[in-house]
């Protein structure tokens, strides 16, 4: 391959990615799902795209290892569709991968193996380990179809493919990261508070200790907003079986909604400094949740208080 294939260093917007853009995370978990040993990061080939924002499609880690082409994804939502996504995104990464070179040549071209994992840890129960296939969404069934590509889904909740588990350290740690946070946000405790206690003792027991401490800003921003959006998508299924409801009810649960959001954009913010009071004021008065959403991911980027009010245009309300 004579041009290396680039790693996506724009969109470390998950806790999965920012703990898997390390290659010997990457590697840790590569060996303990193949049974293989290896031990130099640099044996291995960071593949994901710069790019692949496109169909608003963002793989987690791609990568070379041992003539395979792996993709892995974290996902809180079980997504039929996956298959088909991996399908276009691959298409892509072998596009890159052969470059220029010839497709009407008479030598046959090598191509790495390609695979696929997710790695689910949704509130819904799902199965430890499941395969889901391109075939499954087709009109037509076929006893072989010509086009085939098969996904295998993880279960990485606390409790499932404990095997795995016991053979990655990192995987493991994250779970149970992941498990403290949803354990403390119930009831009326704010999600910044519920993350910030399950860093602090996660930090004090050694868990993901050393990640935390270095990224514990992000860490929070970040887990705050994933929270909040696997929240809004659970959510969103529920409404879609709720379409006969009263007008009136469900008025109300998008009010409540908007609010909720615009705590959490404030939430994030507050970790990072004092939020001006002209900012706070129109924060909490925006009504519309589309736009409260990307506000939310903003702030979990920003890194400060001026930061994500450049970026949004707020700070020009100052004045206003």
């Amino acid at each position: 391959m004579s041009e290396e294939l680039h790693a996506n260093r724009k969109h470390k917007d998950t806790v999965f990615r920012m703990l898997y853009s390390d290659k010997r995370a990457i590697l840790e978990l590569y060996n303990a799902l193949n049974g293989t040993d290896y031990q130099n990061p640099d044996d291995l080939t960071v593949t994901t795209l710069e790019n692949a924002v496109y169909m608003a499609m963002k793989n987690d880690v791609s990568f070379l290892l041992d003539e395979r082409m792996t993709l892995y994804e974290h996902q809180s939502t079980w997504n039929p569709n996956m298959p088909l996504r991996d399908l276009i995104y691959i298409a892509r990464l072998m596009e890159k991968y052969v470059n220029k070179r010839s497709l009407y040549q008479s030598g046959q071209i090598r191509l790495p193996a390609p695979h696929f994992v997710v790695f689910y840890n949704g509130k819904e129960e799902k199965p430890e380990d499941a395969t889901i296939k391109l075939s499954d969404a087709y009109l037509q069934k076929e006893e072989e179809p010509e086009l085939e590509l098969k996904v295998r889904y993880l279960n990485i909740n606390q409790g499932c493919n404990r095997e795995l588990m016991e053979r990655c350290r990192t995987l493991r740690e994250y779970s149970e990261f992941v498990s403290r946070i949803r354990k403390y946000a119930v009831g009326e405790t704010a999600i910044g508070e519920a993350v910030d206690r399950a860093v602090t003792e996660c930090i004090k027991e050694g868990i993901l200790a050393d990640f935390l401490r270095g990224q514990r800003a992000e860490v929070i921003a970040m887990s705050i907003f994933e929270y909040n959006e696997e929240e809004e998508m659970r959510k969103l299924r529920e409404g879609e079986h709720q379409i006969g409801k009263e007008e009136g009810k469900a008025e109300g649960k998008a009010e409540g909604k908007v609010e909720g959001k615009a705590e959490s954009v404030l939430e994030v913010l507050e970790l990072y400094g004092q939020v001006p009071e002209y900012a706070e004021k129109r924060i909490l008065e925006e009504d519309d949740i589309k736009l409260l959403s990307v506000w939310l991911k903003e702030a979990a980027k920003a890194g400060s208080v001026e930061g994500f009010l450049e970026k949004t245009g707020l700070k020009e309300d100052q004045n206003g």
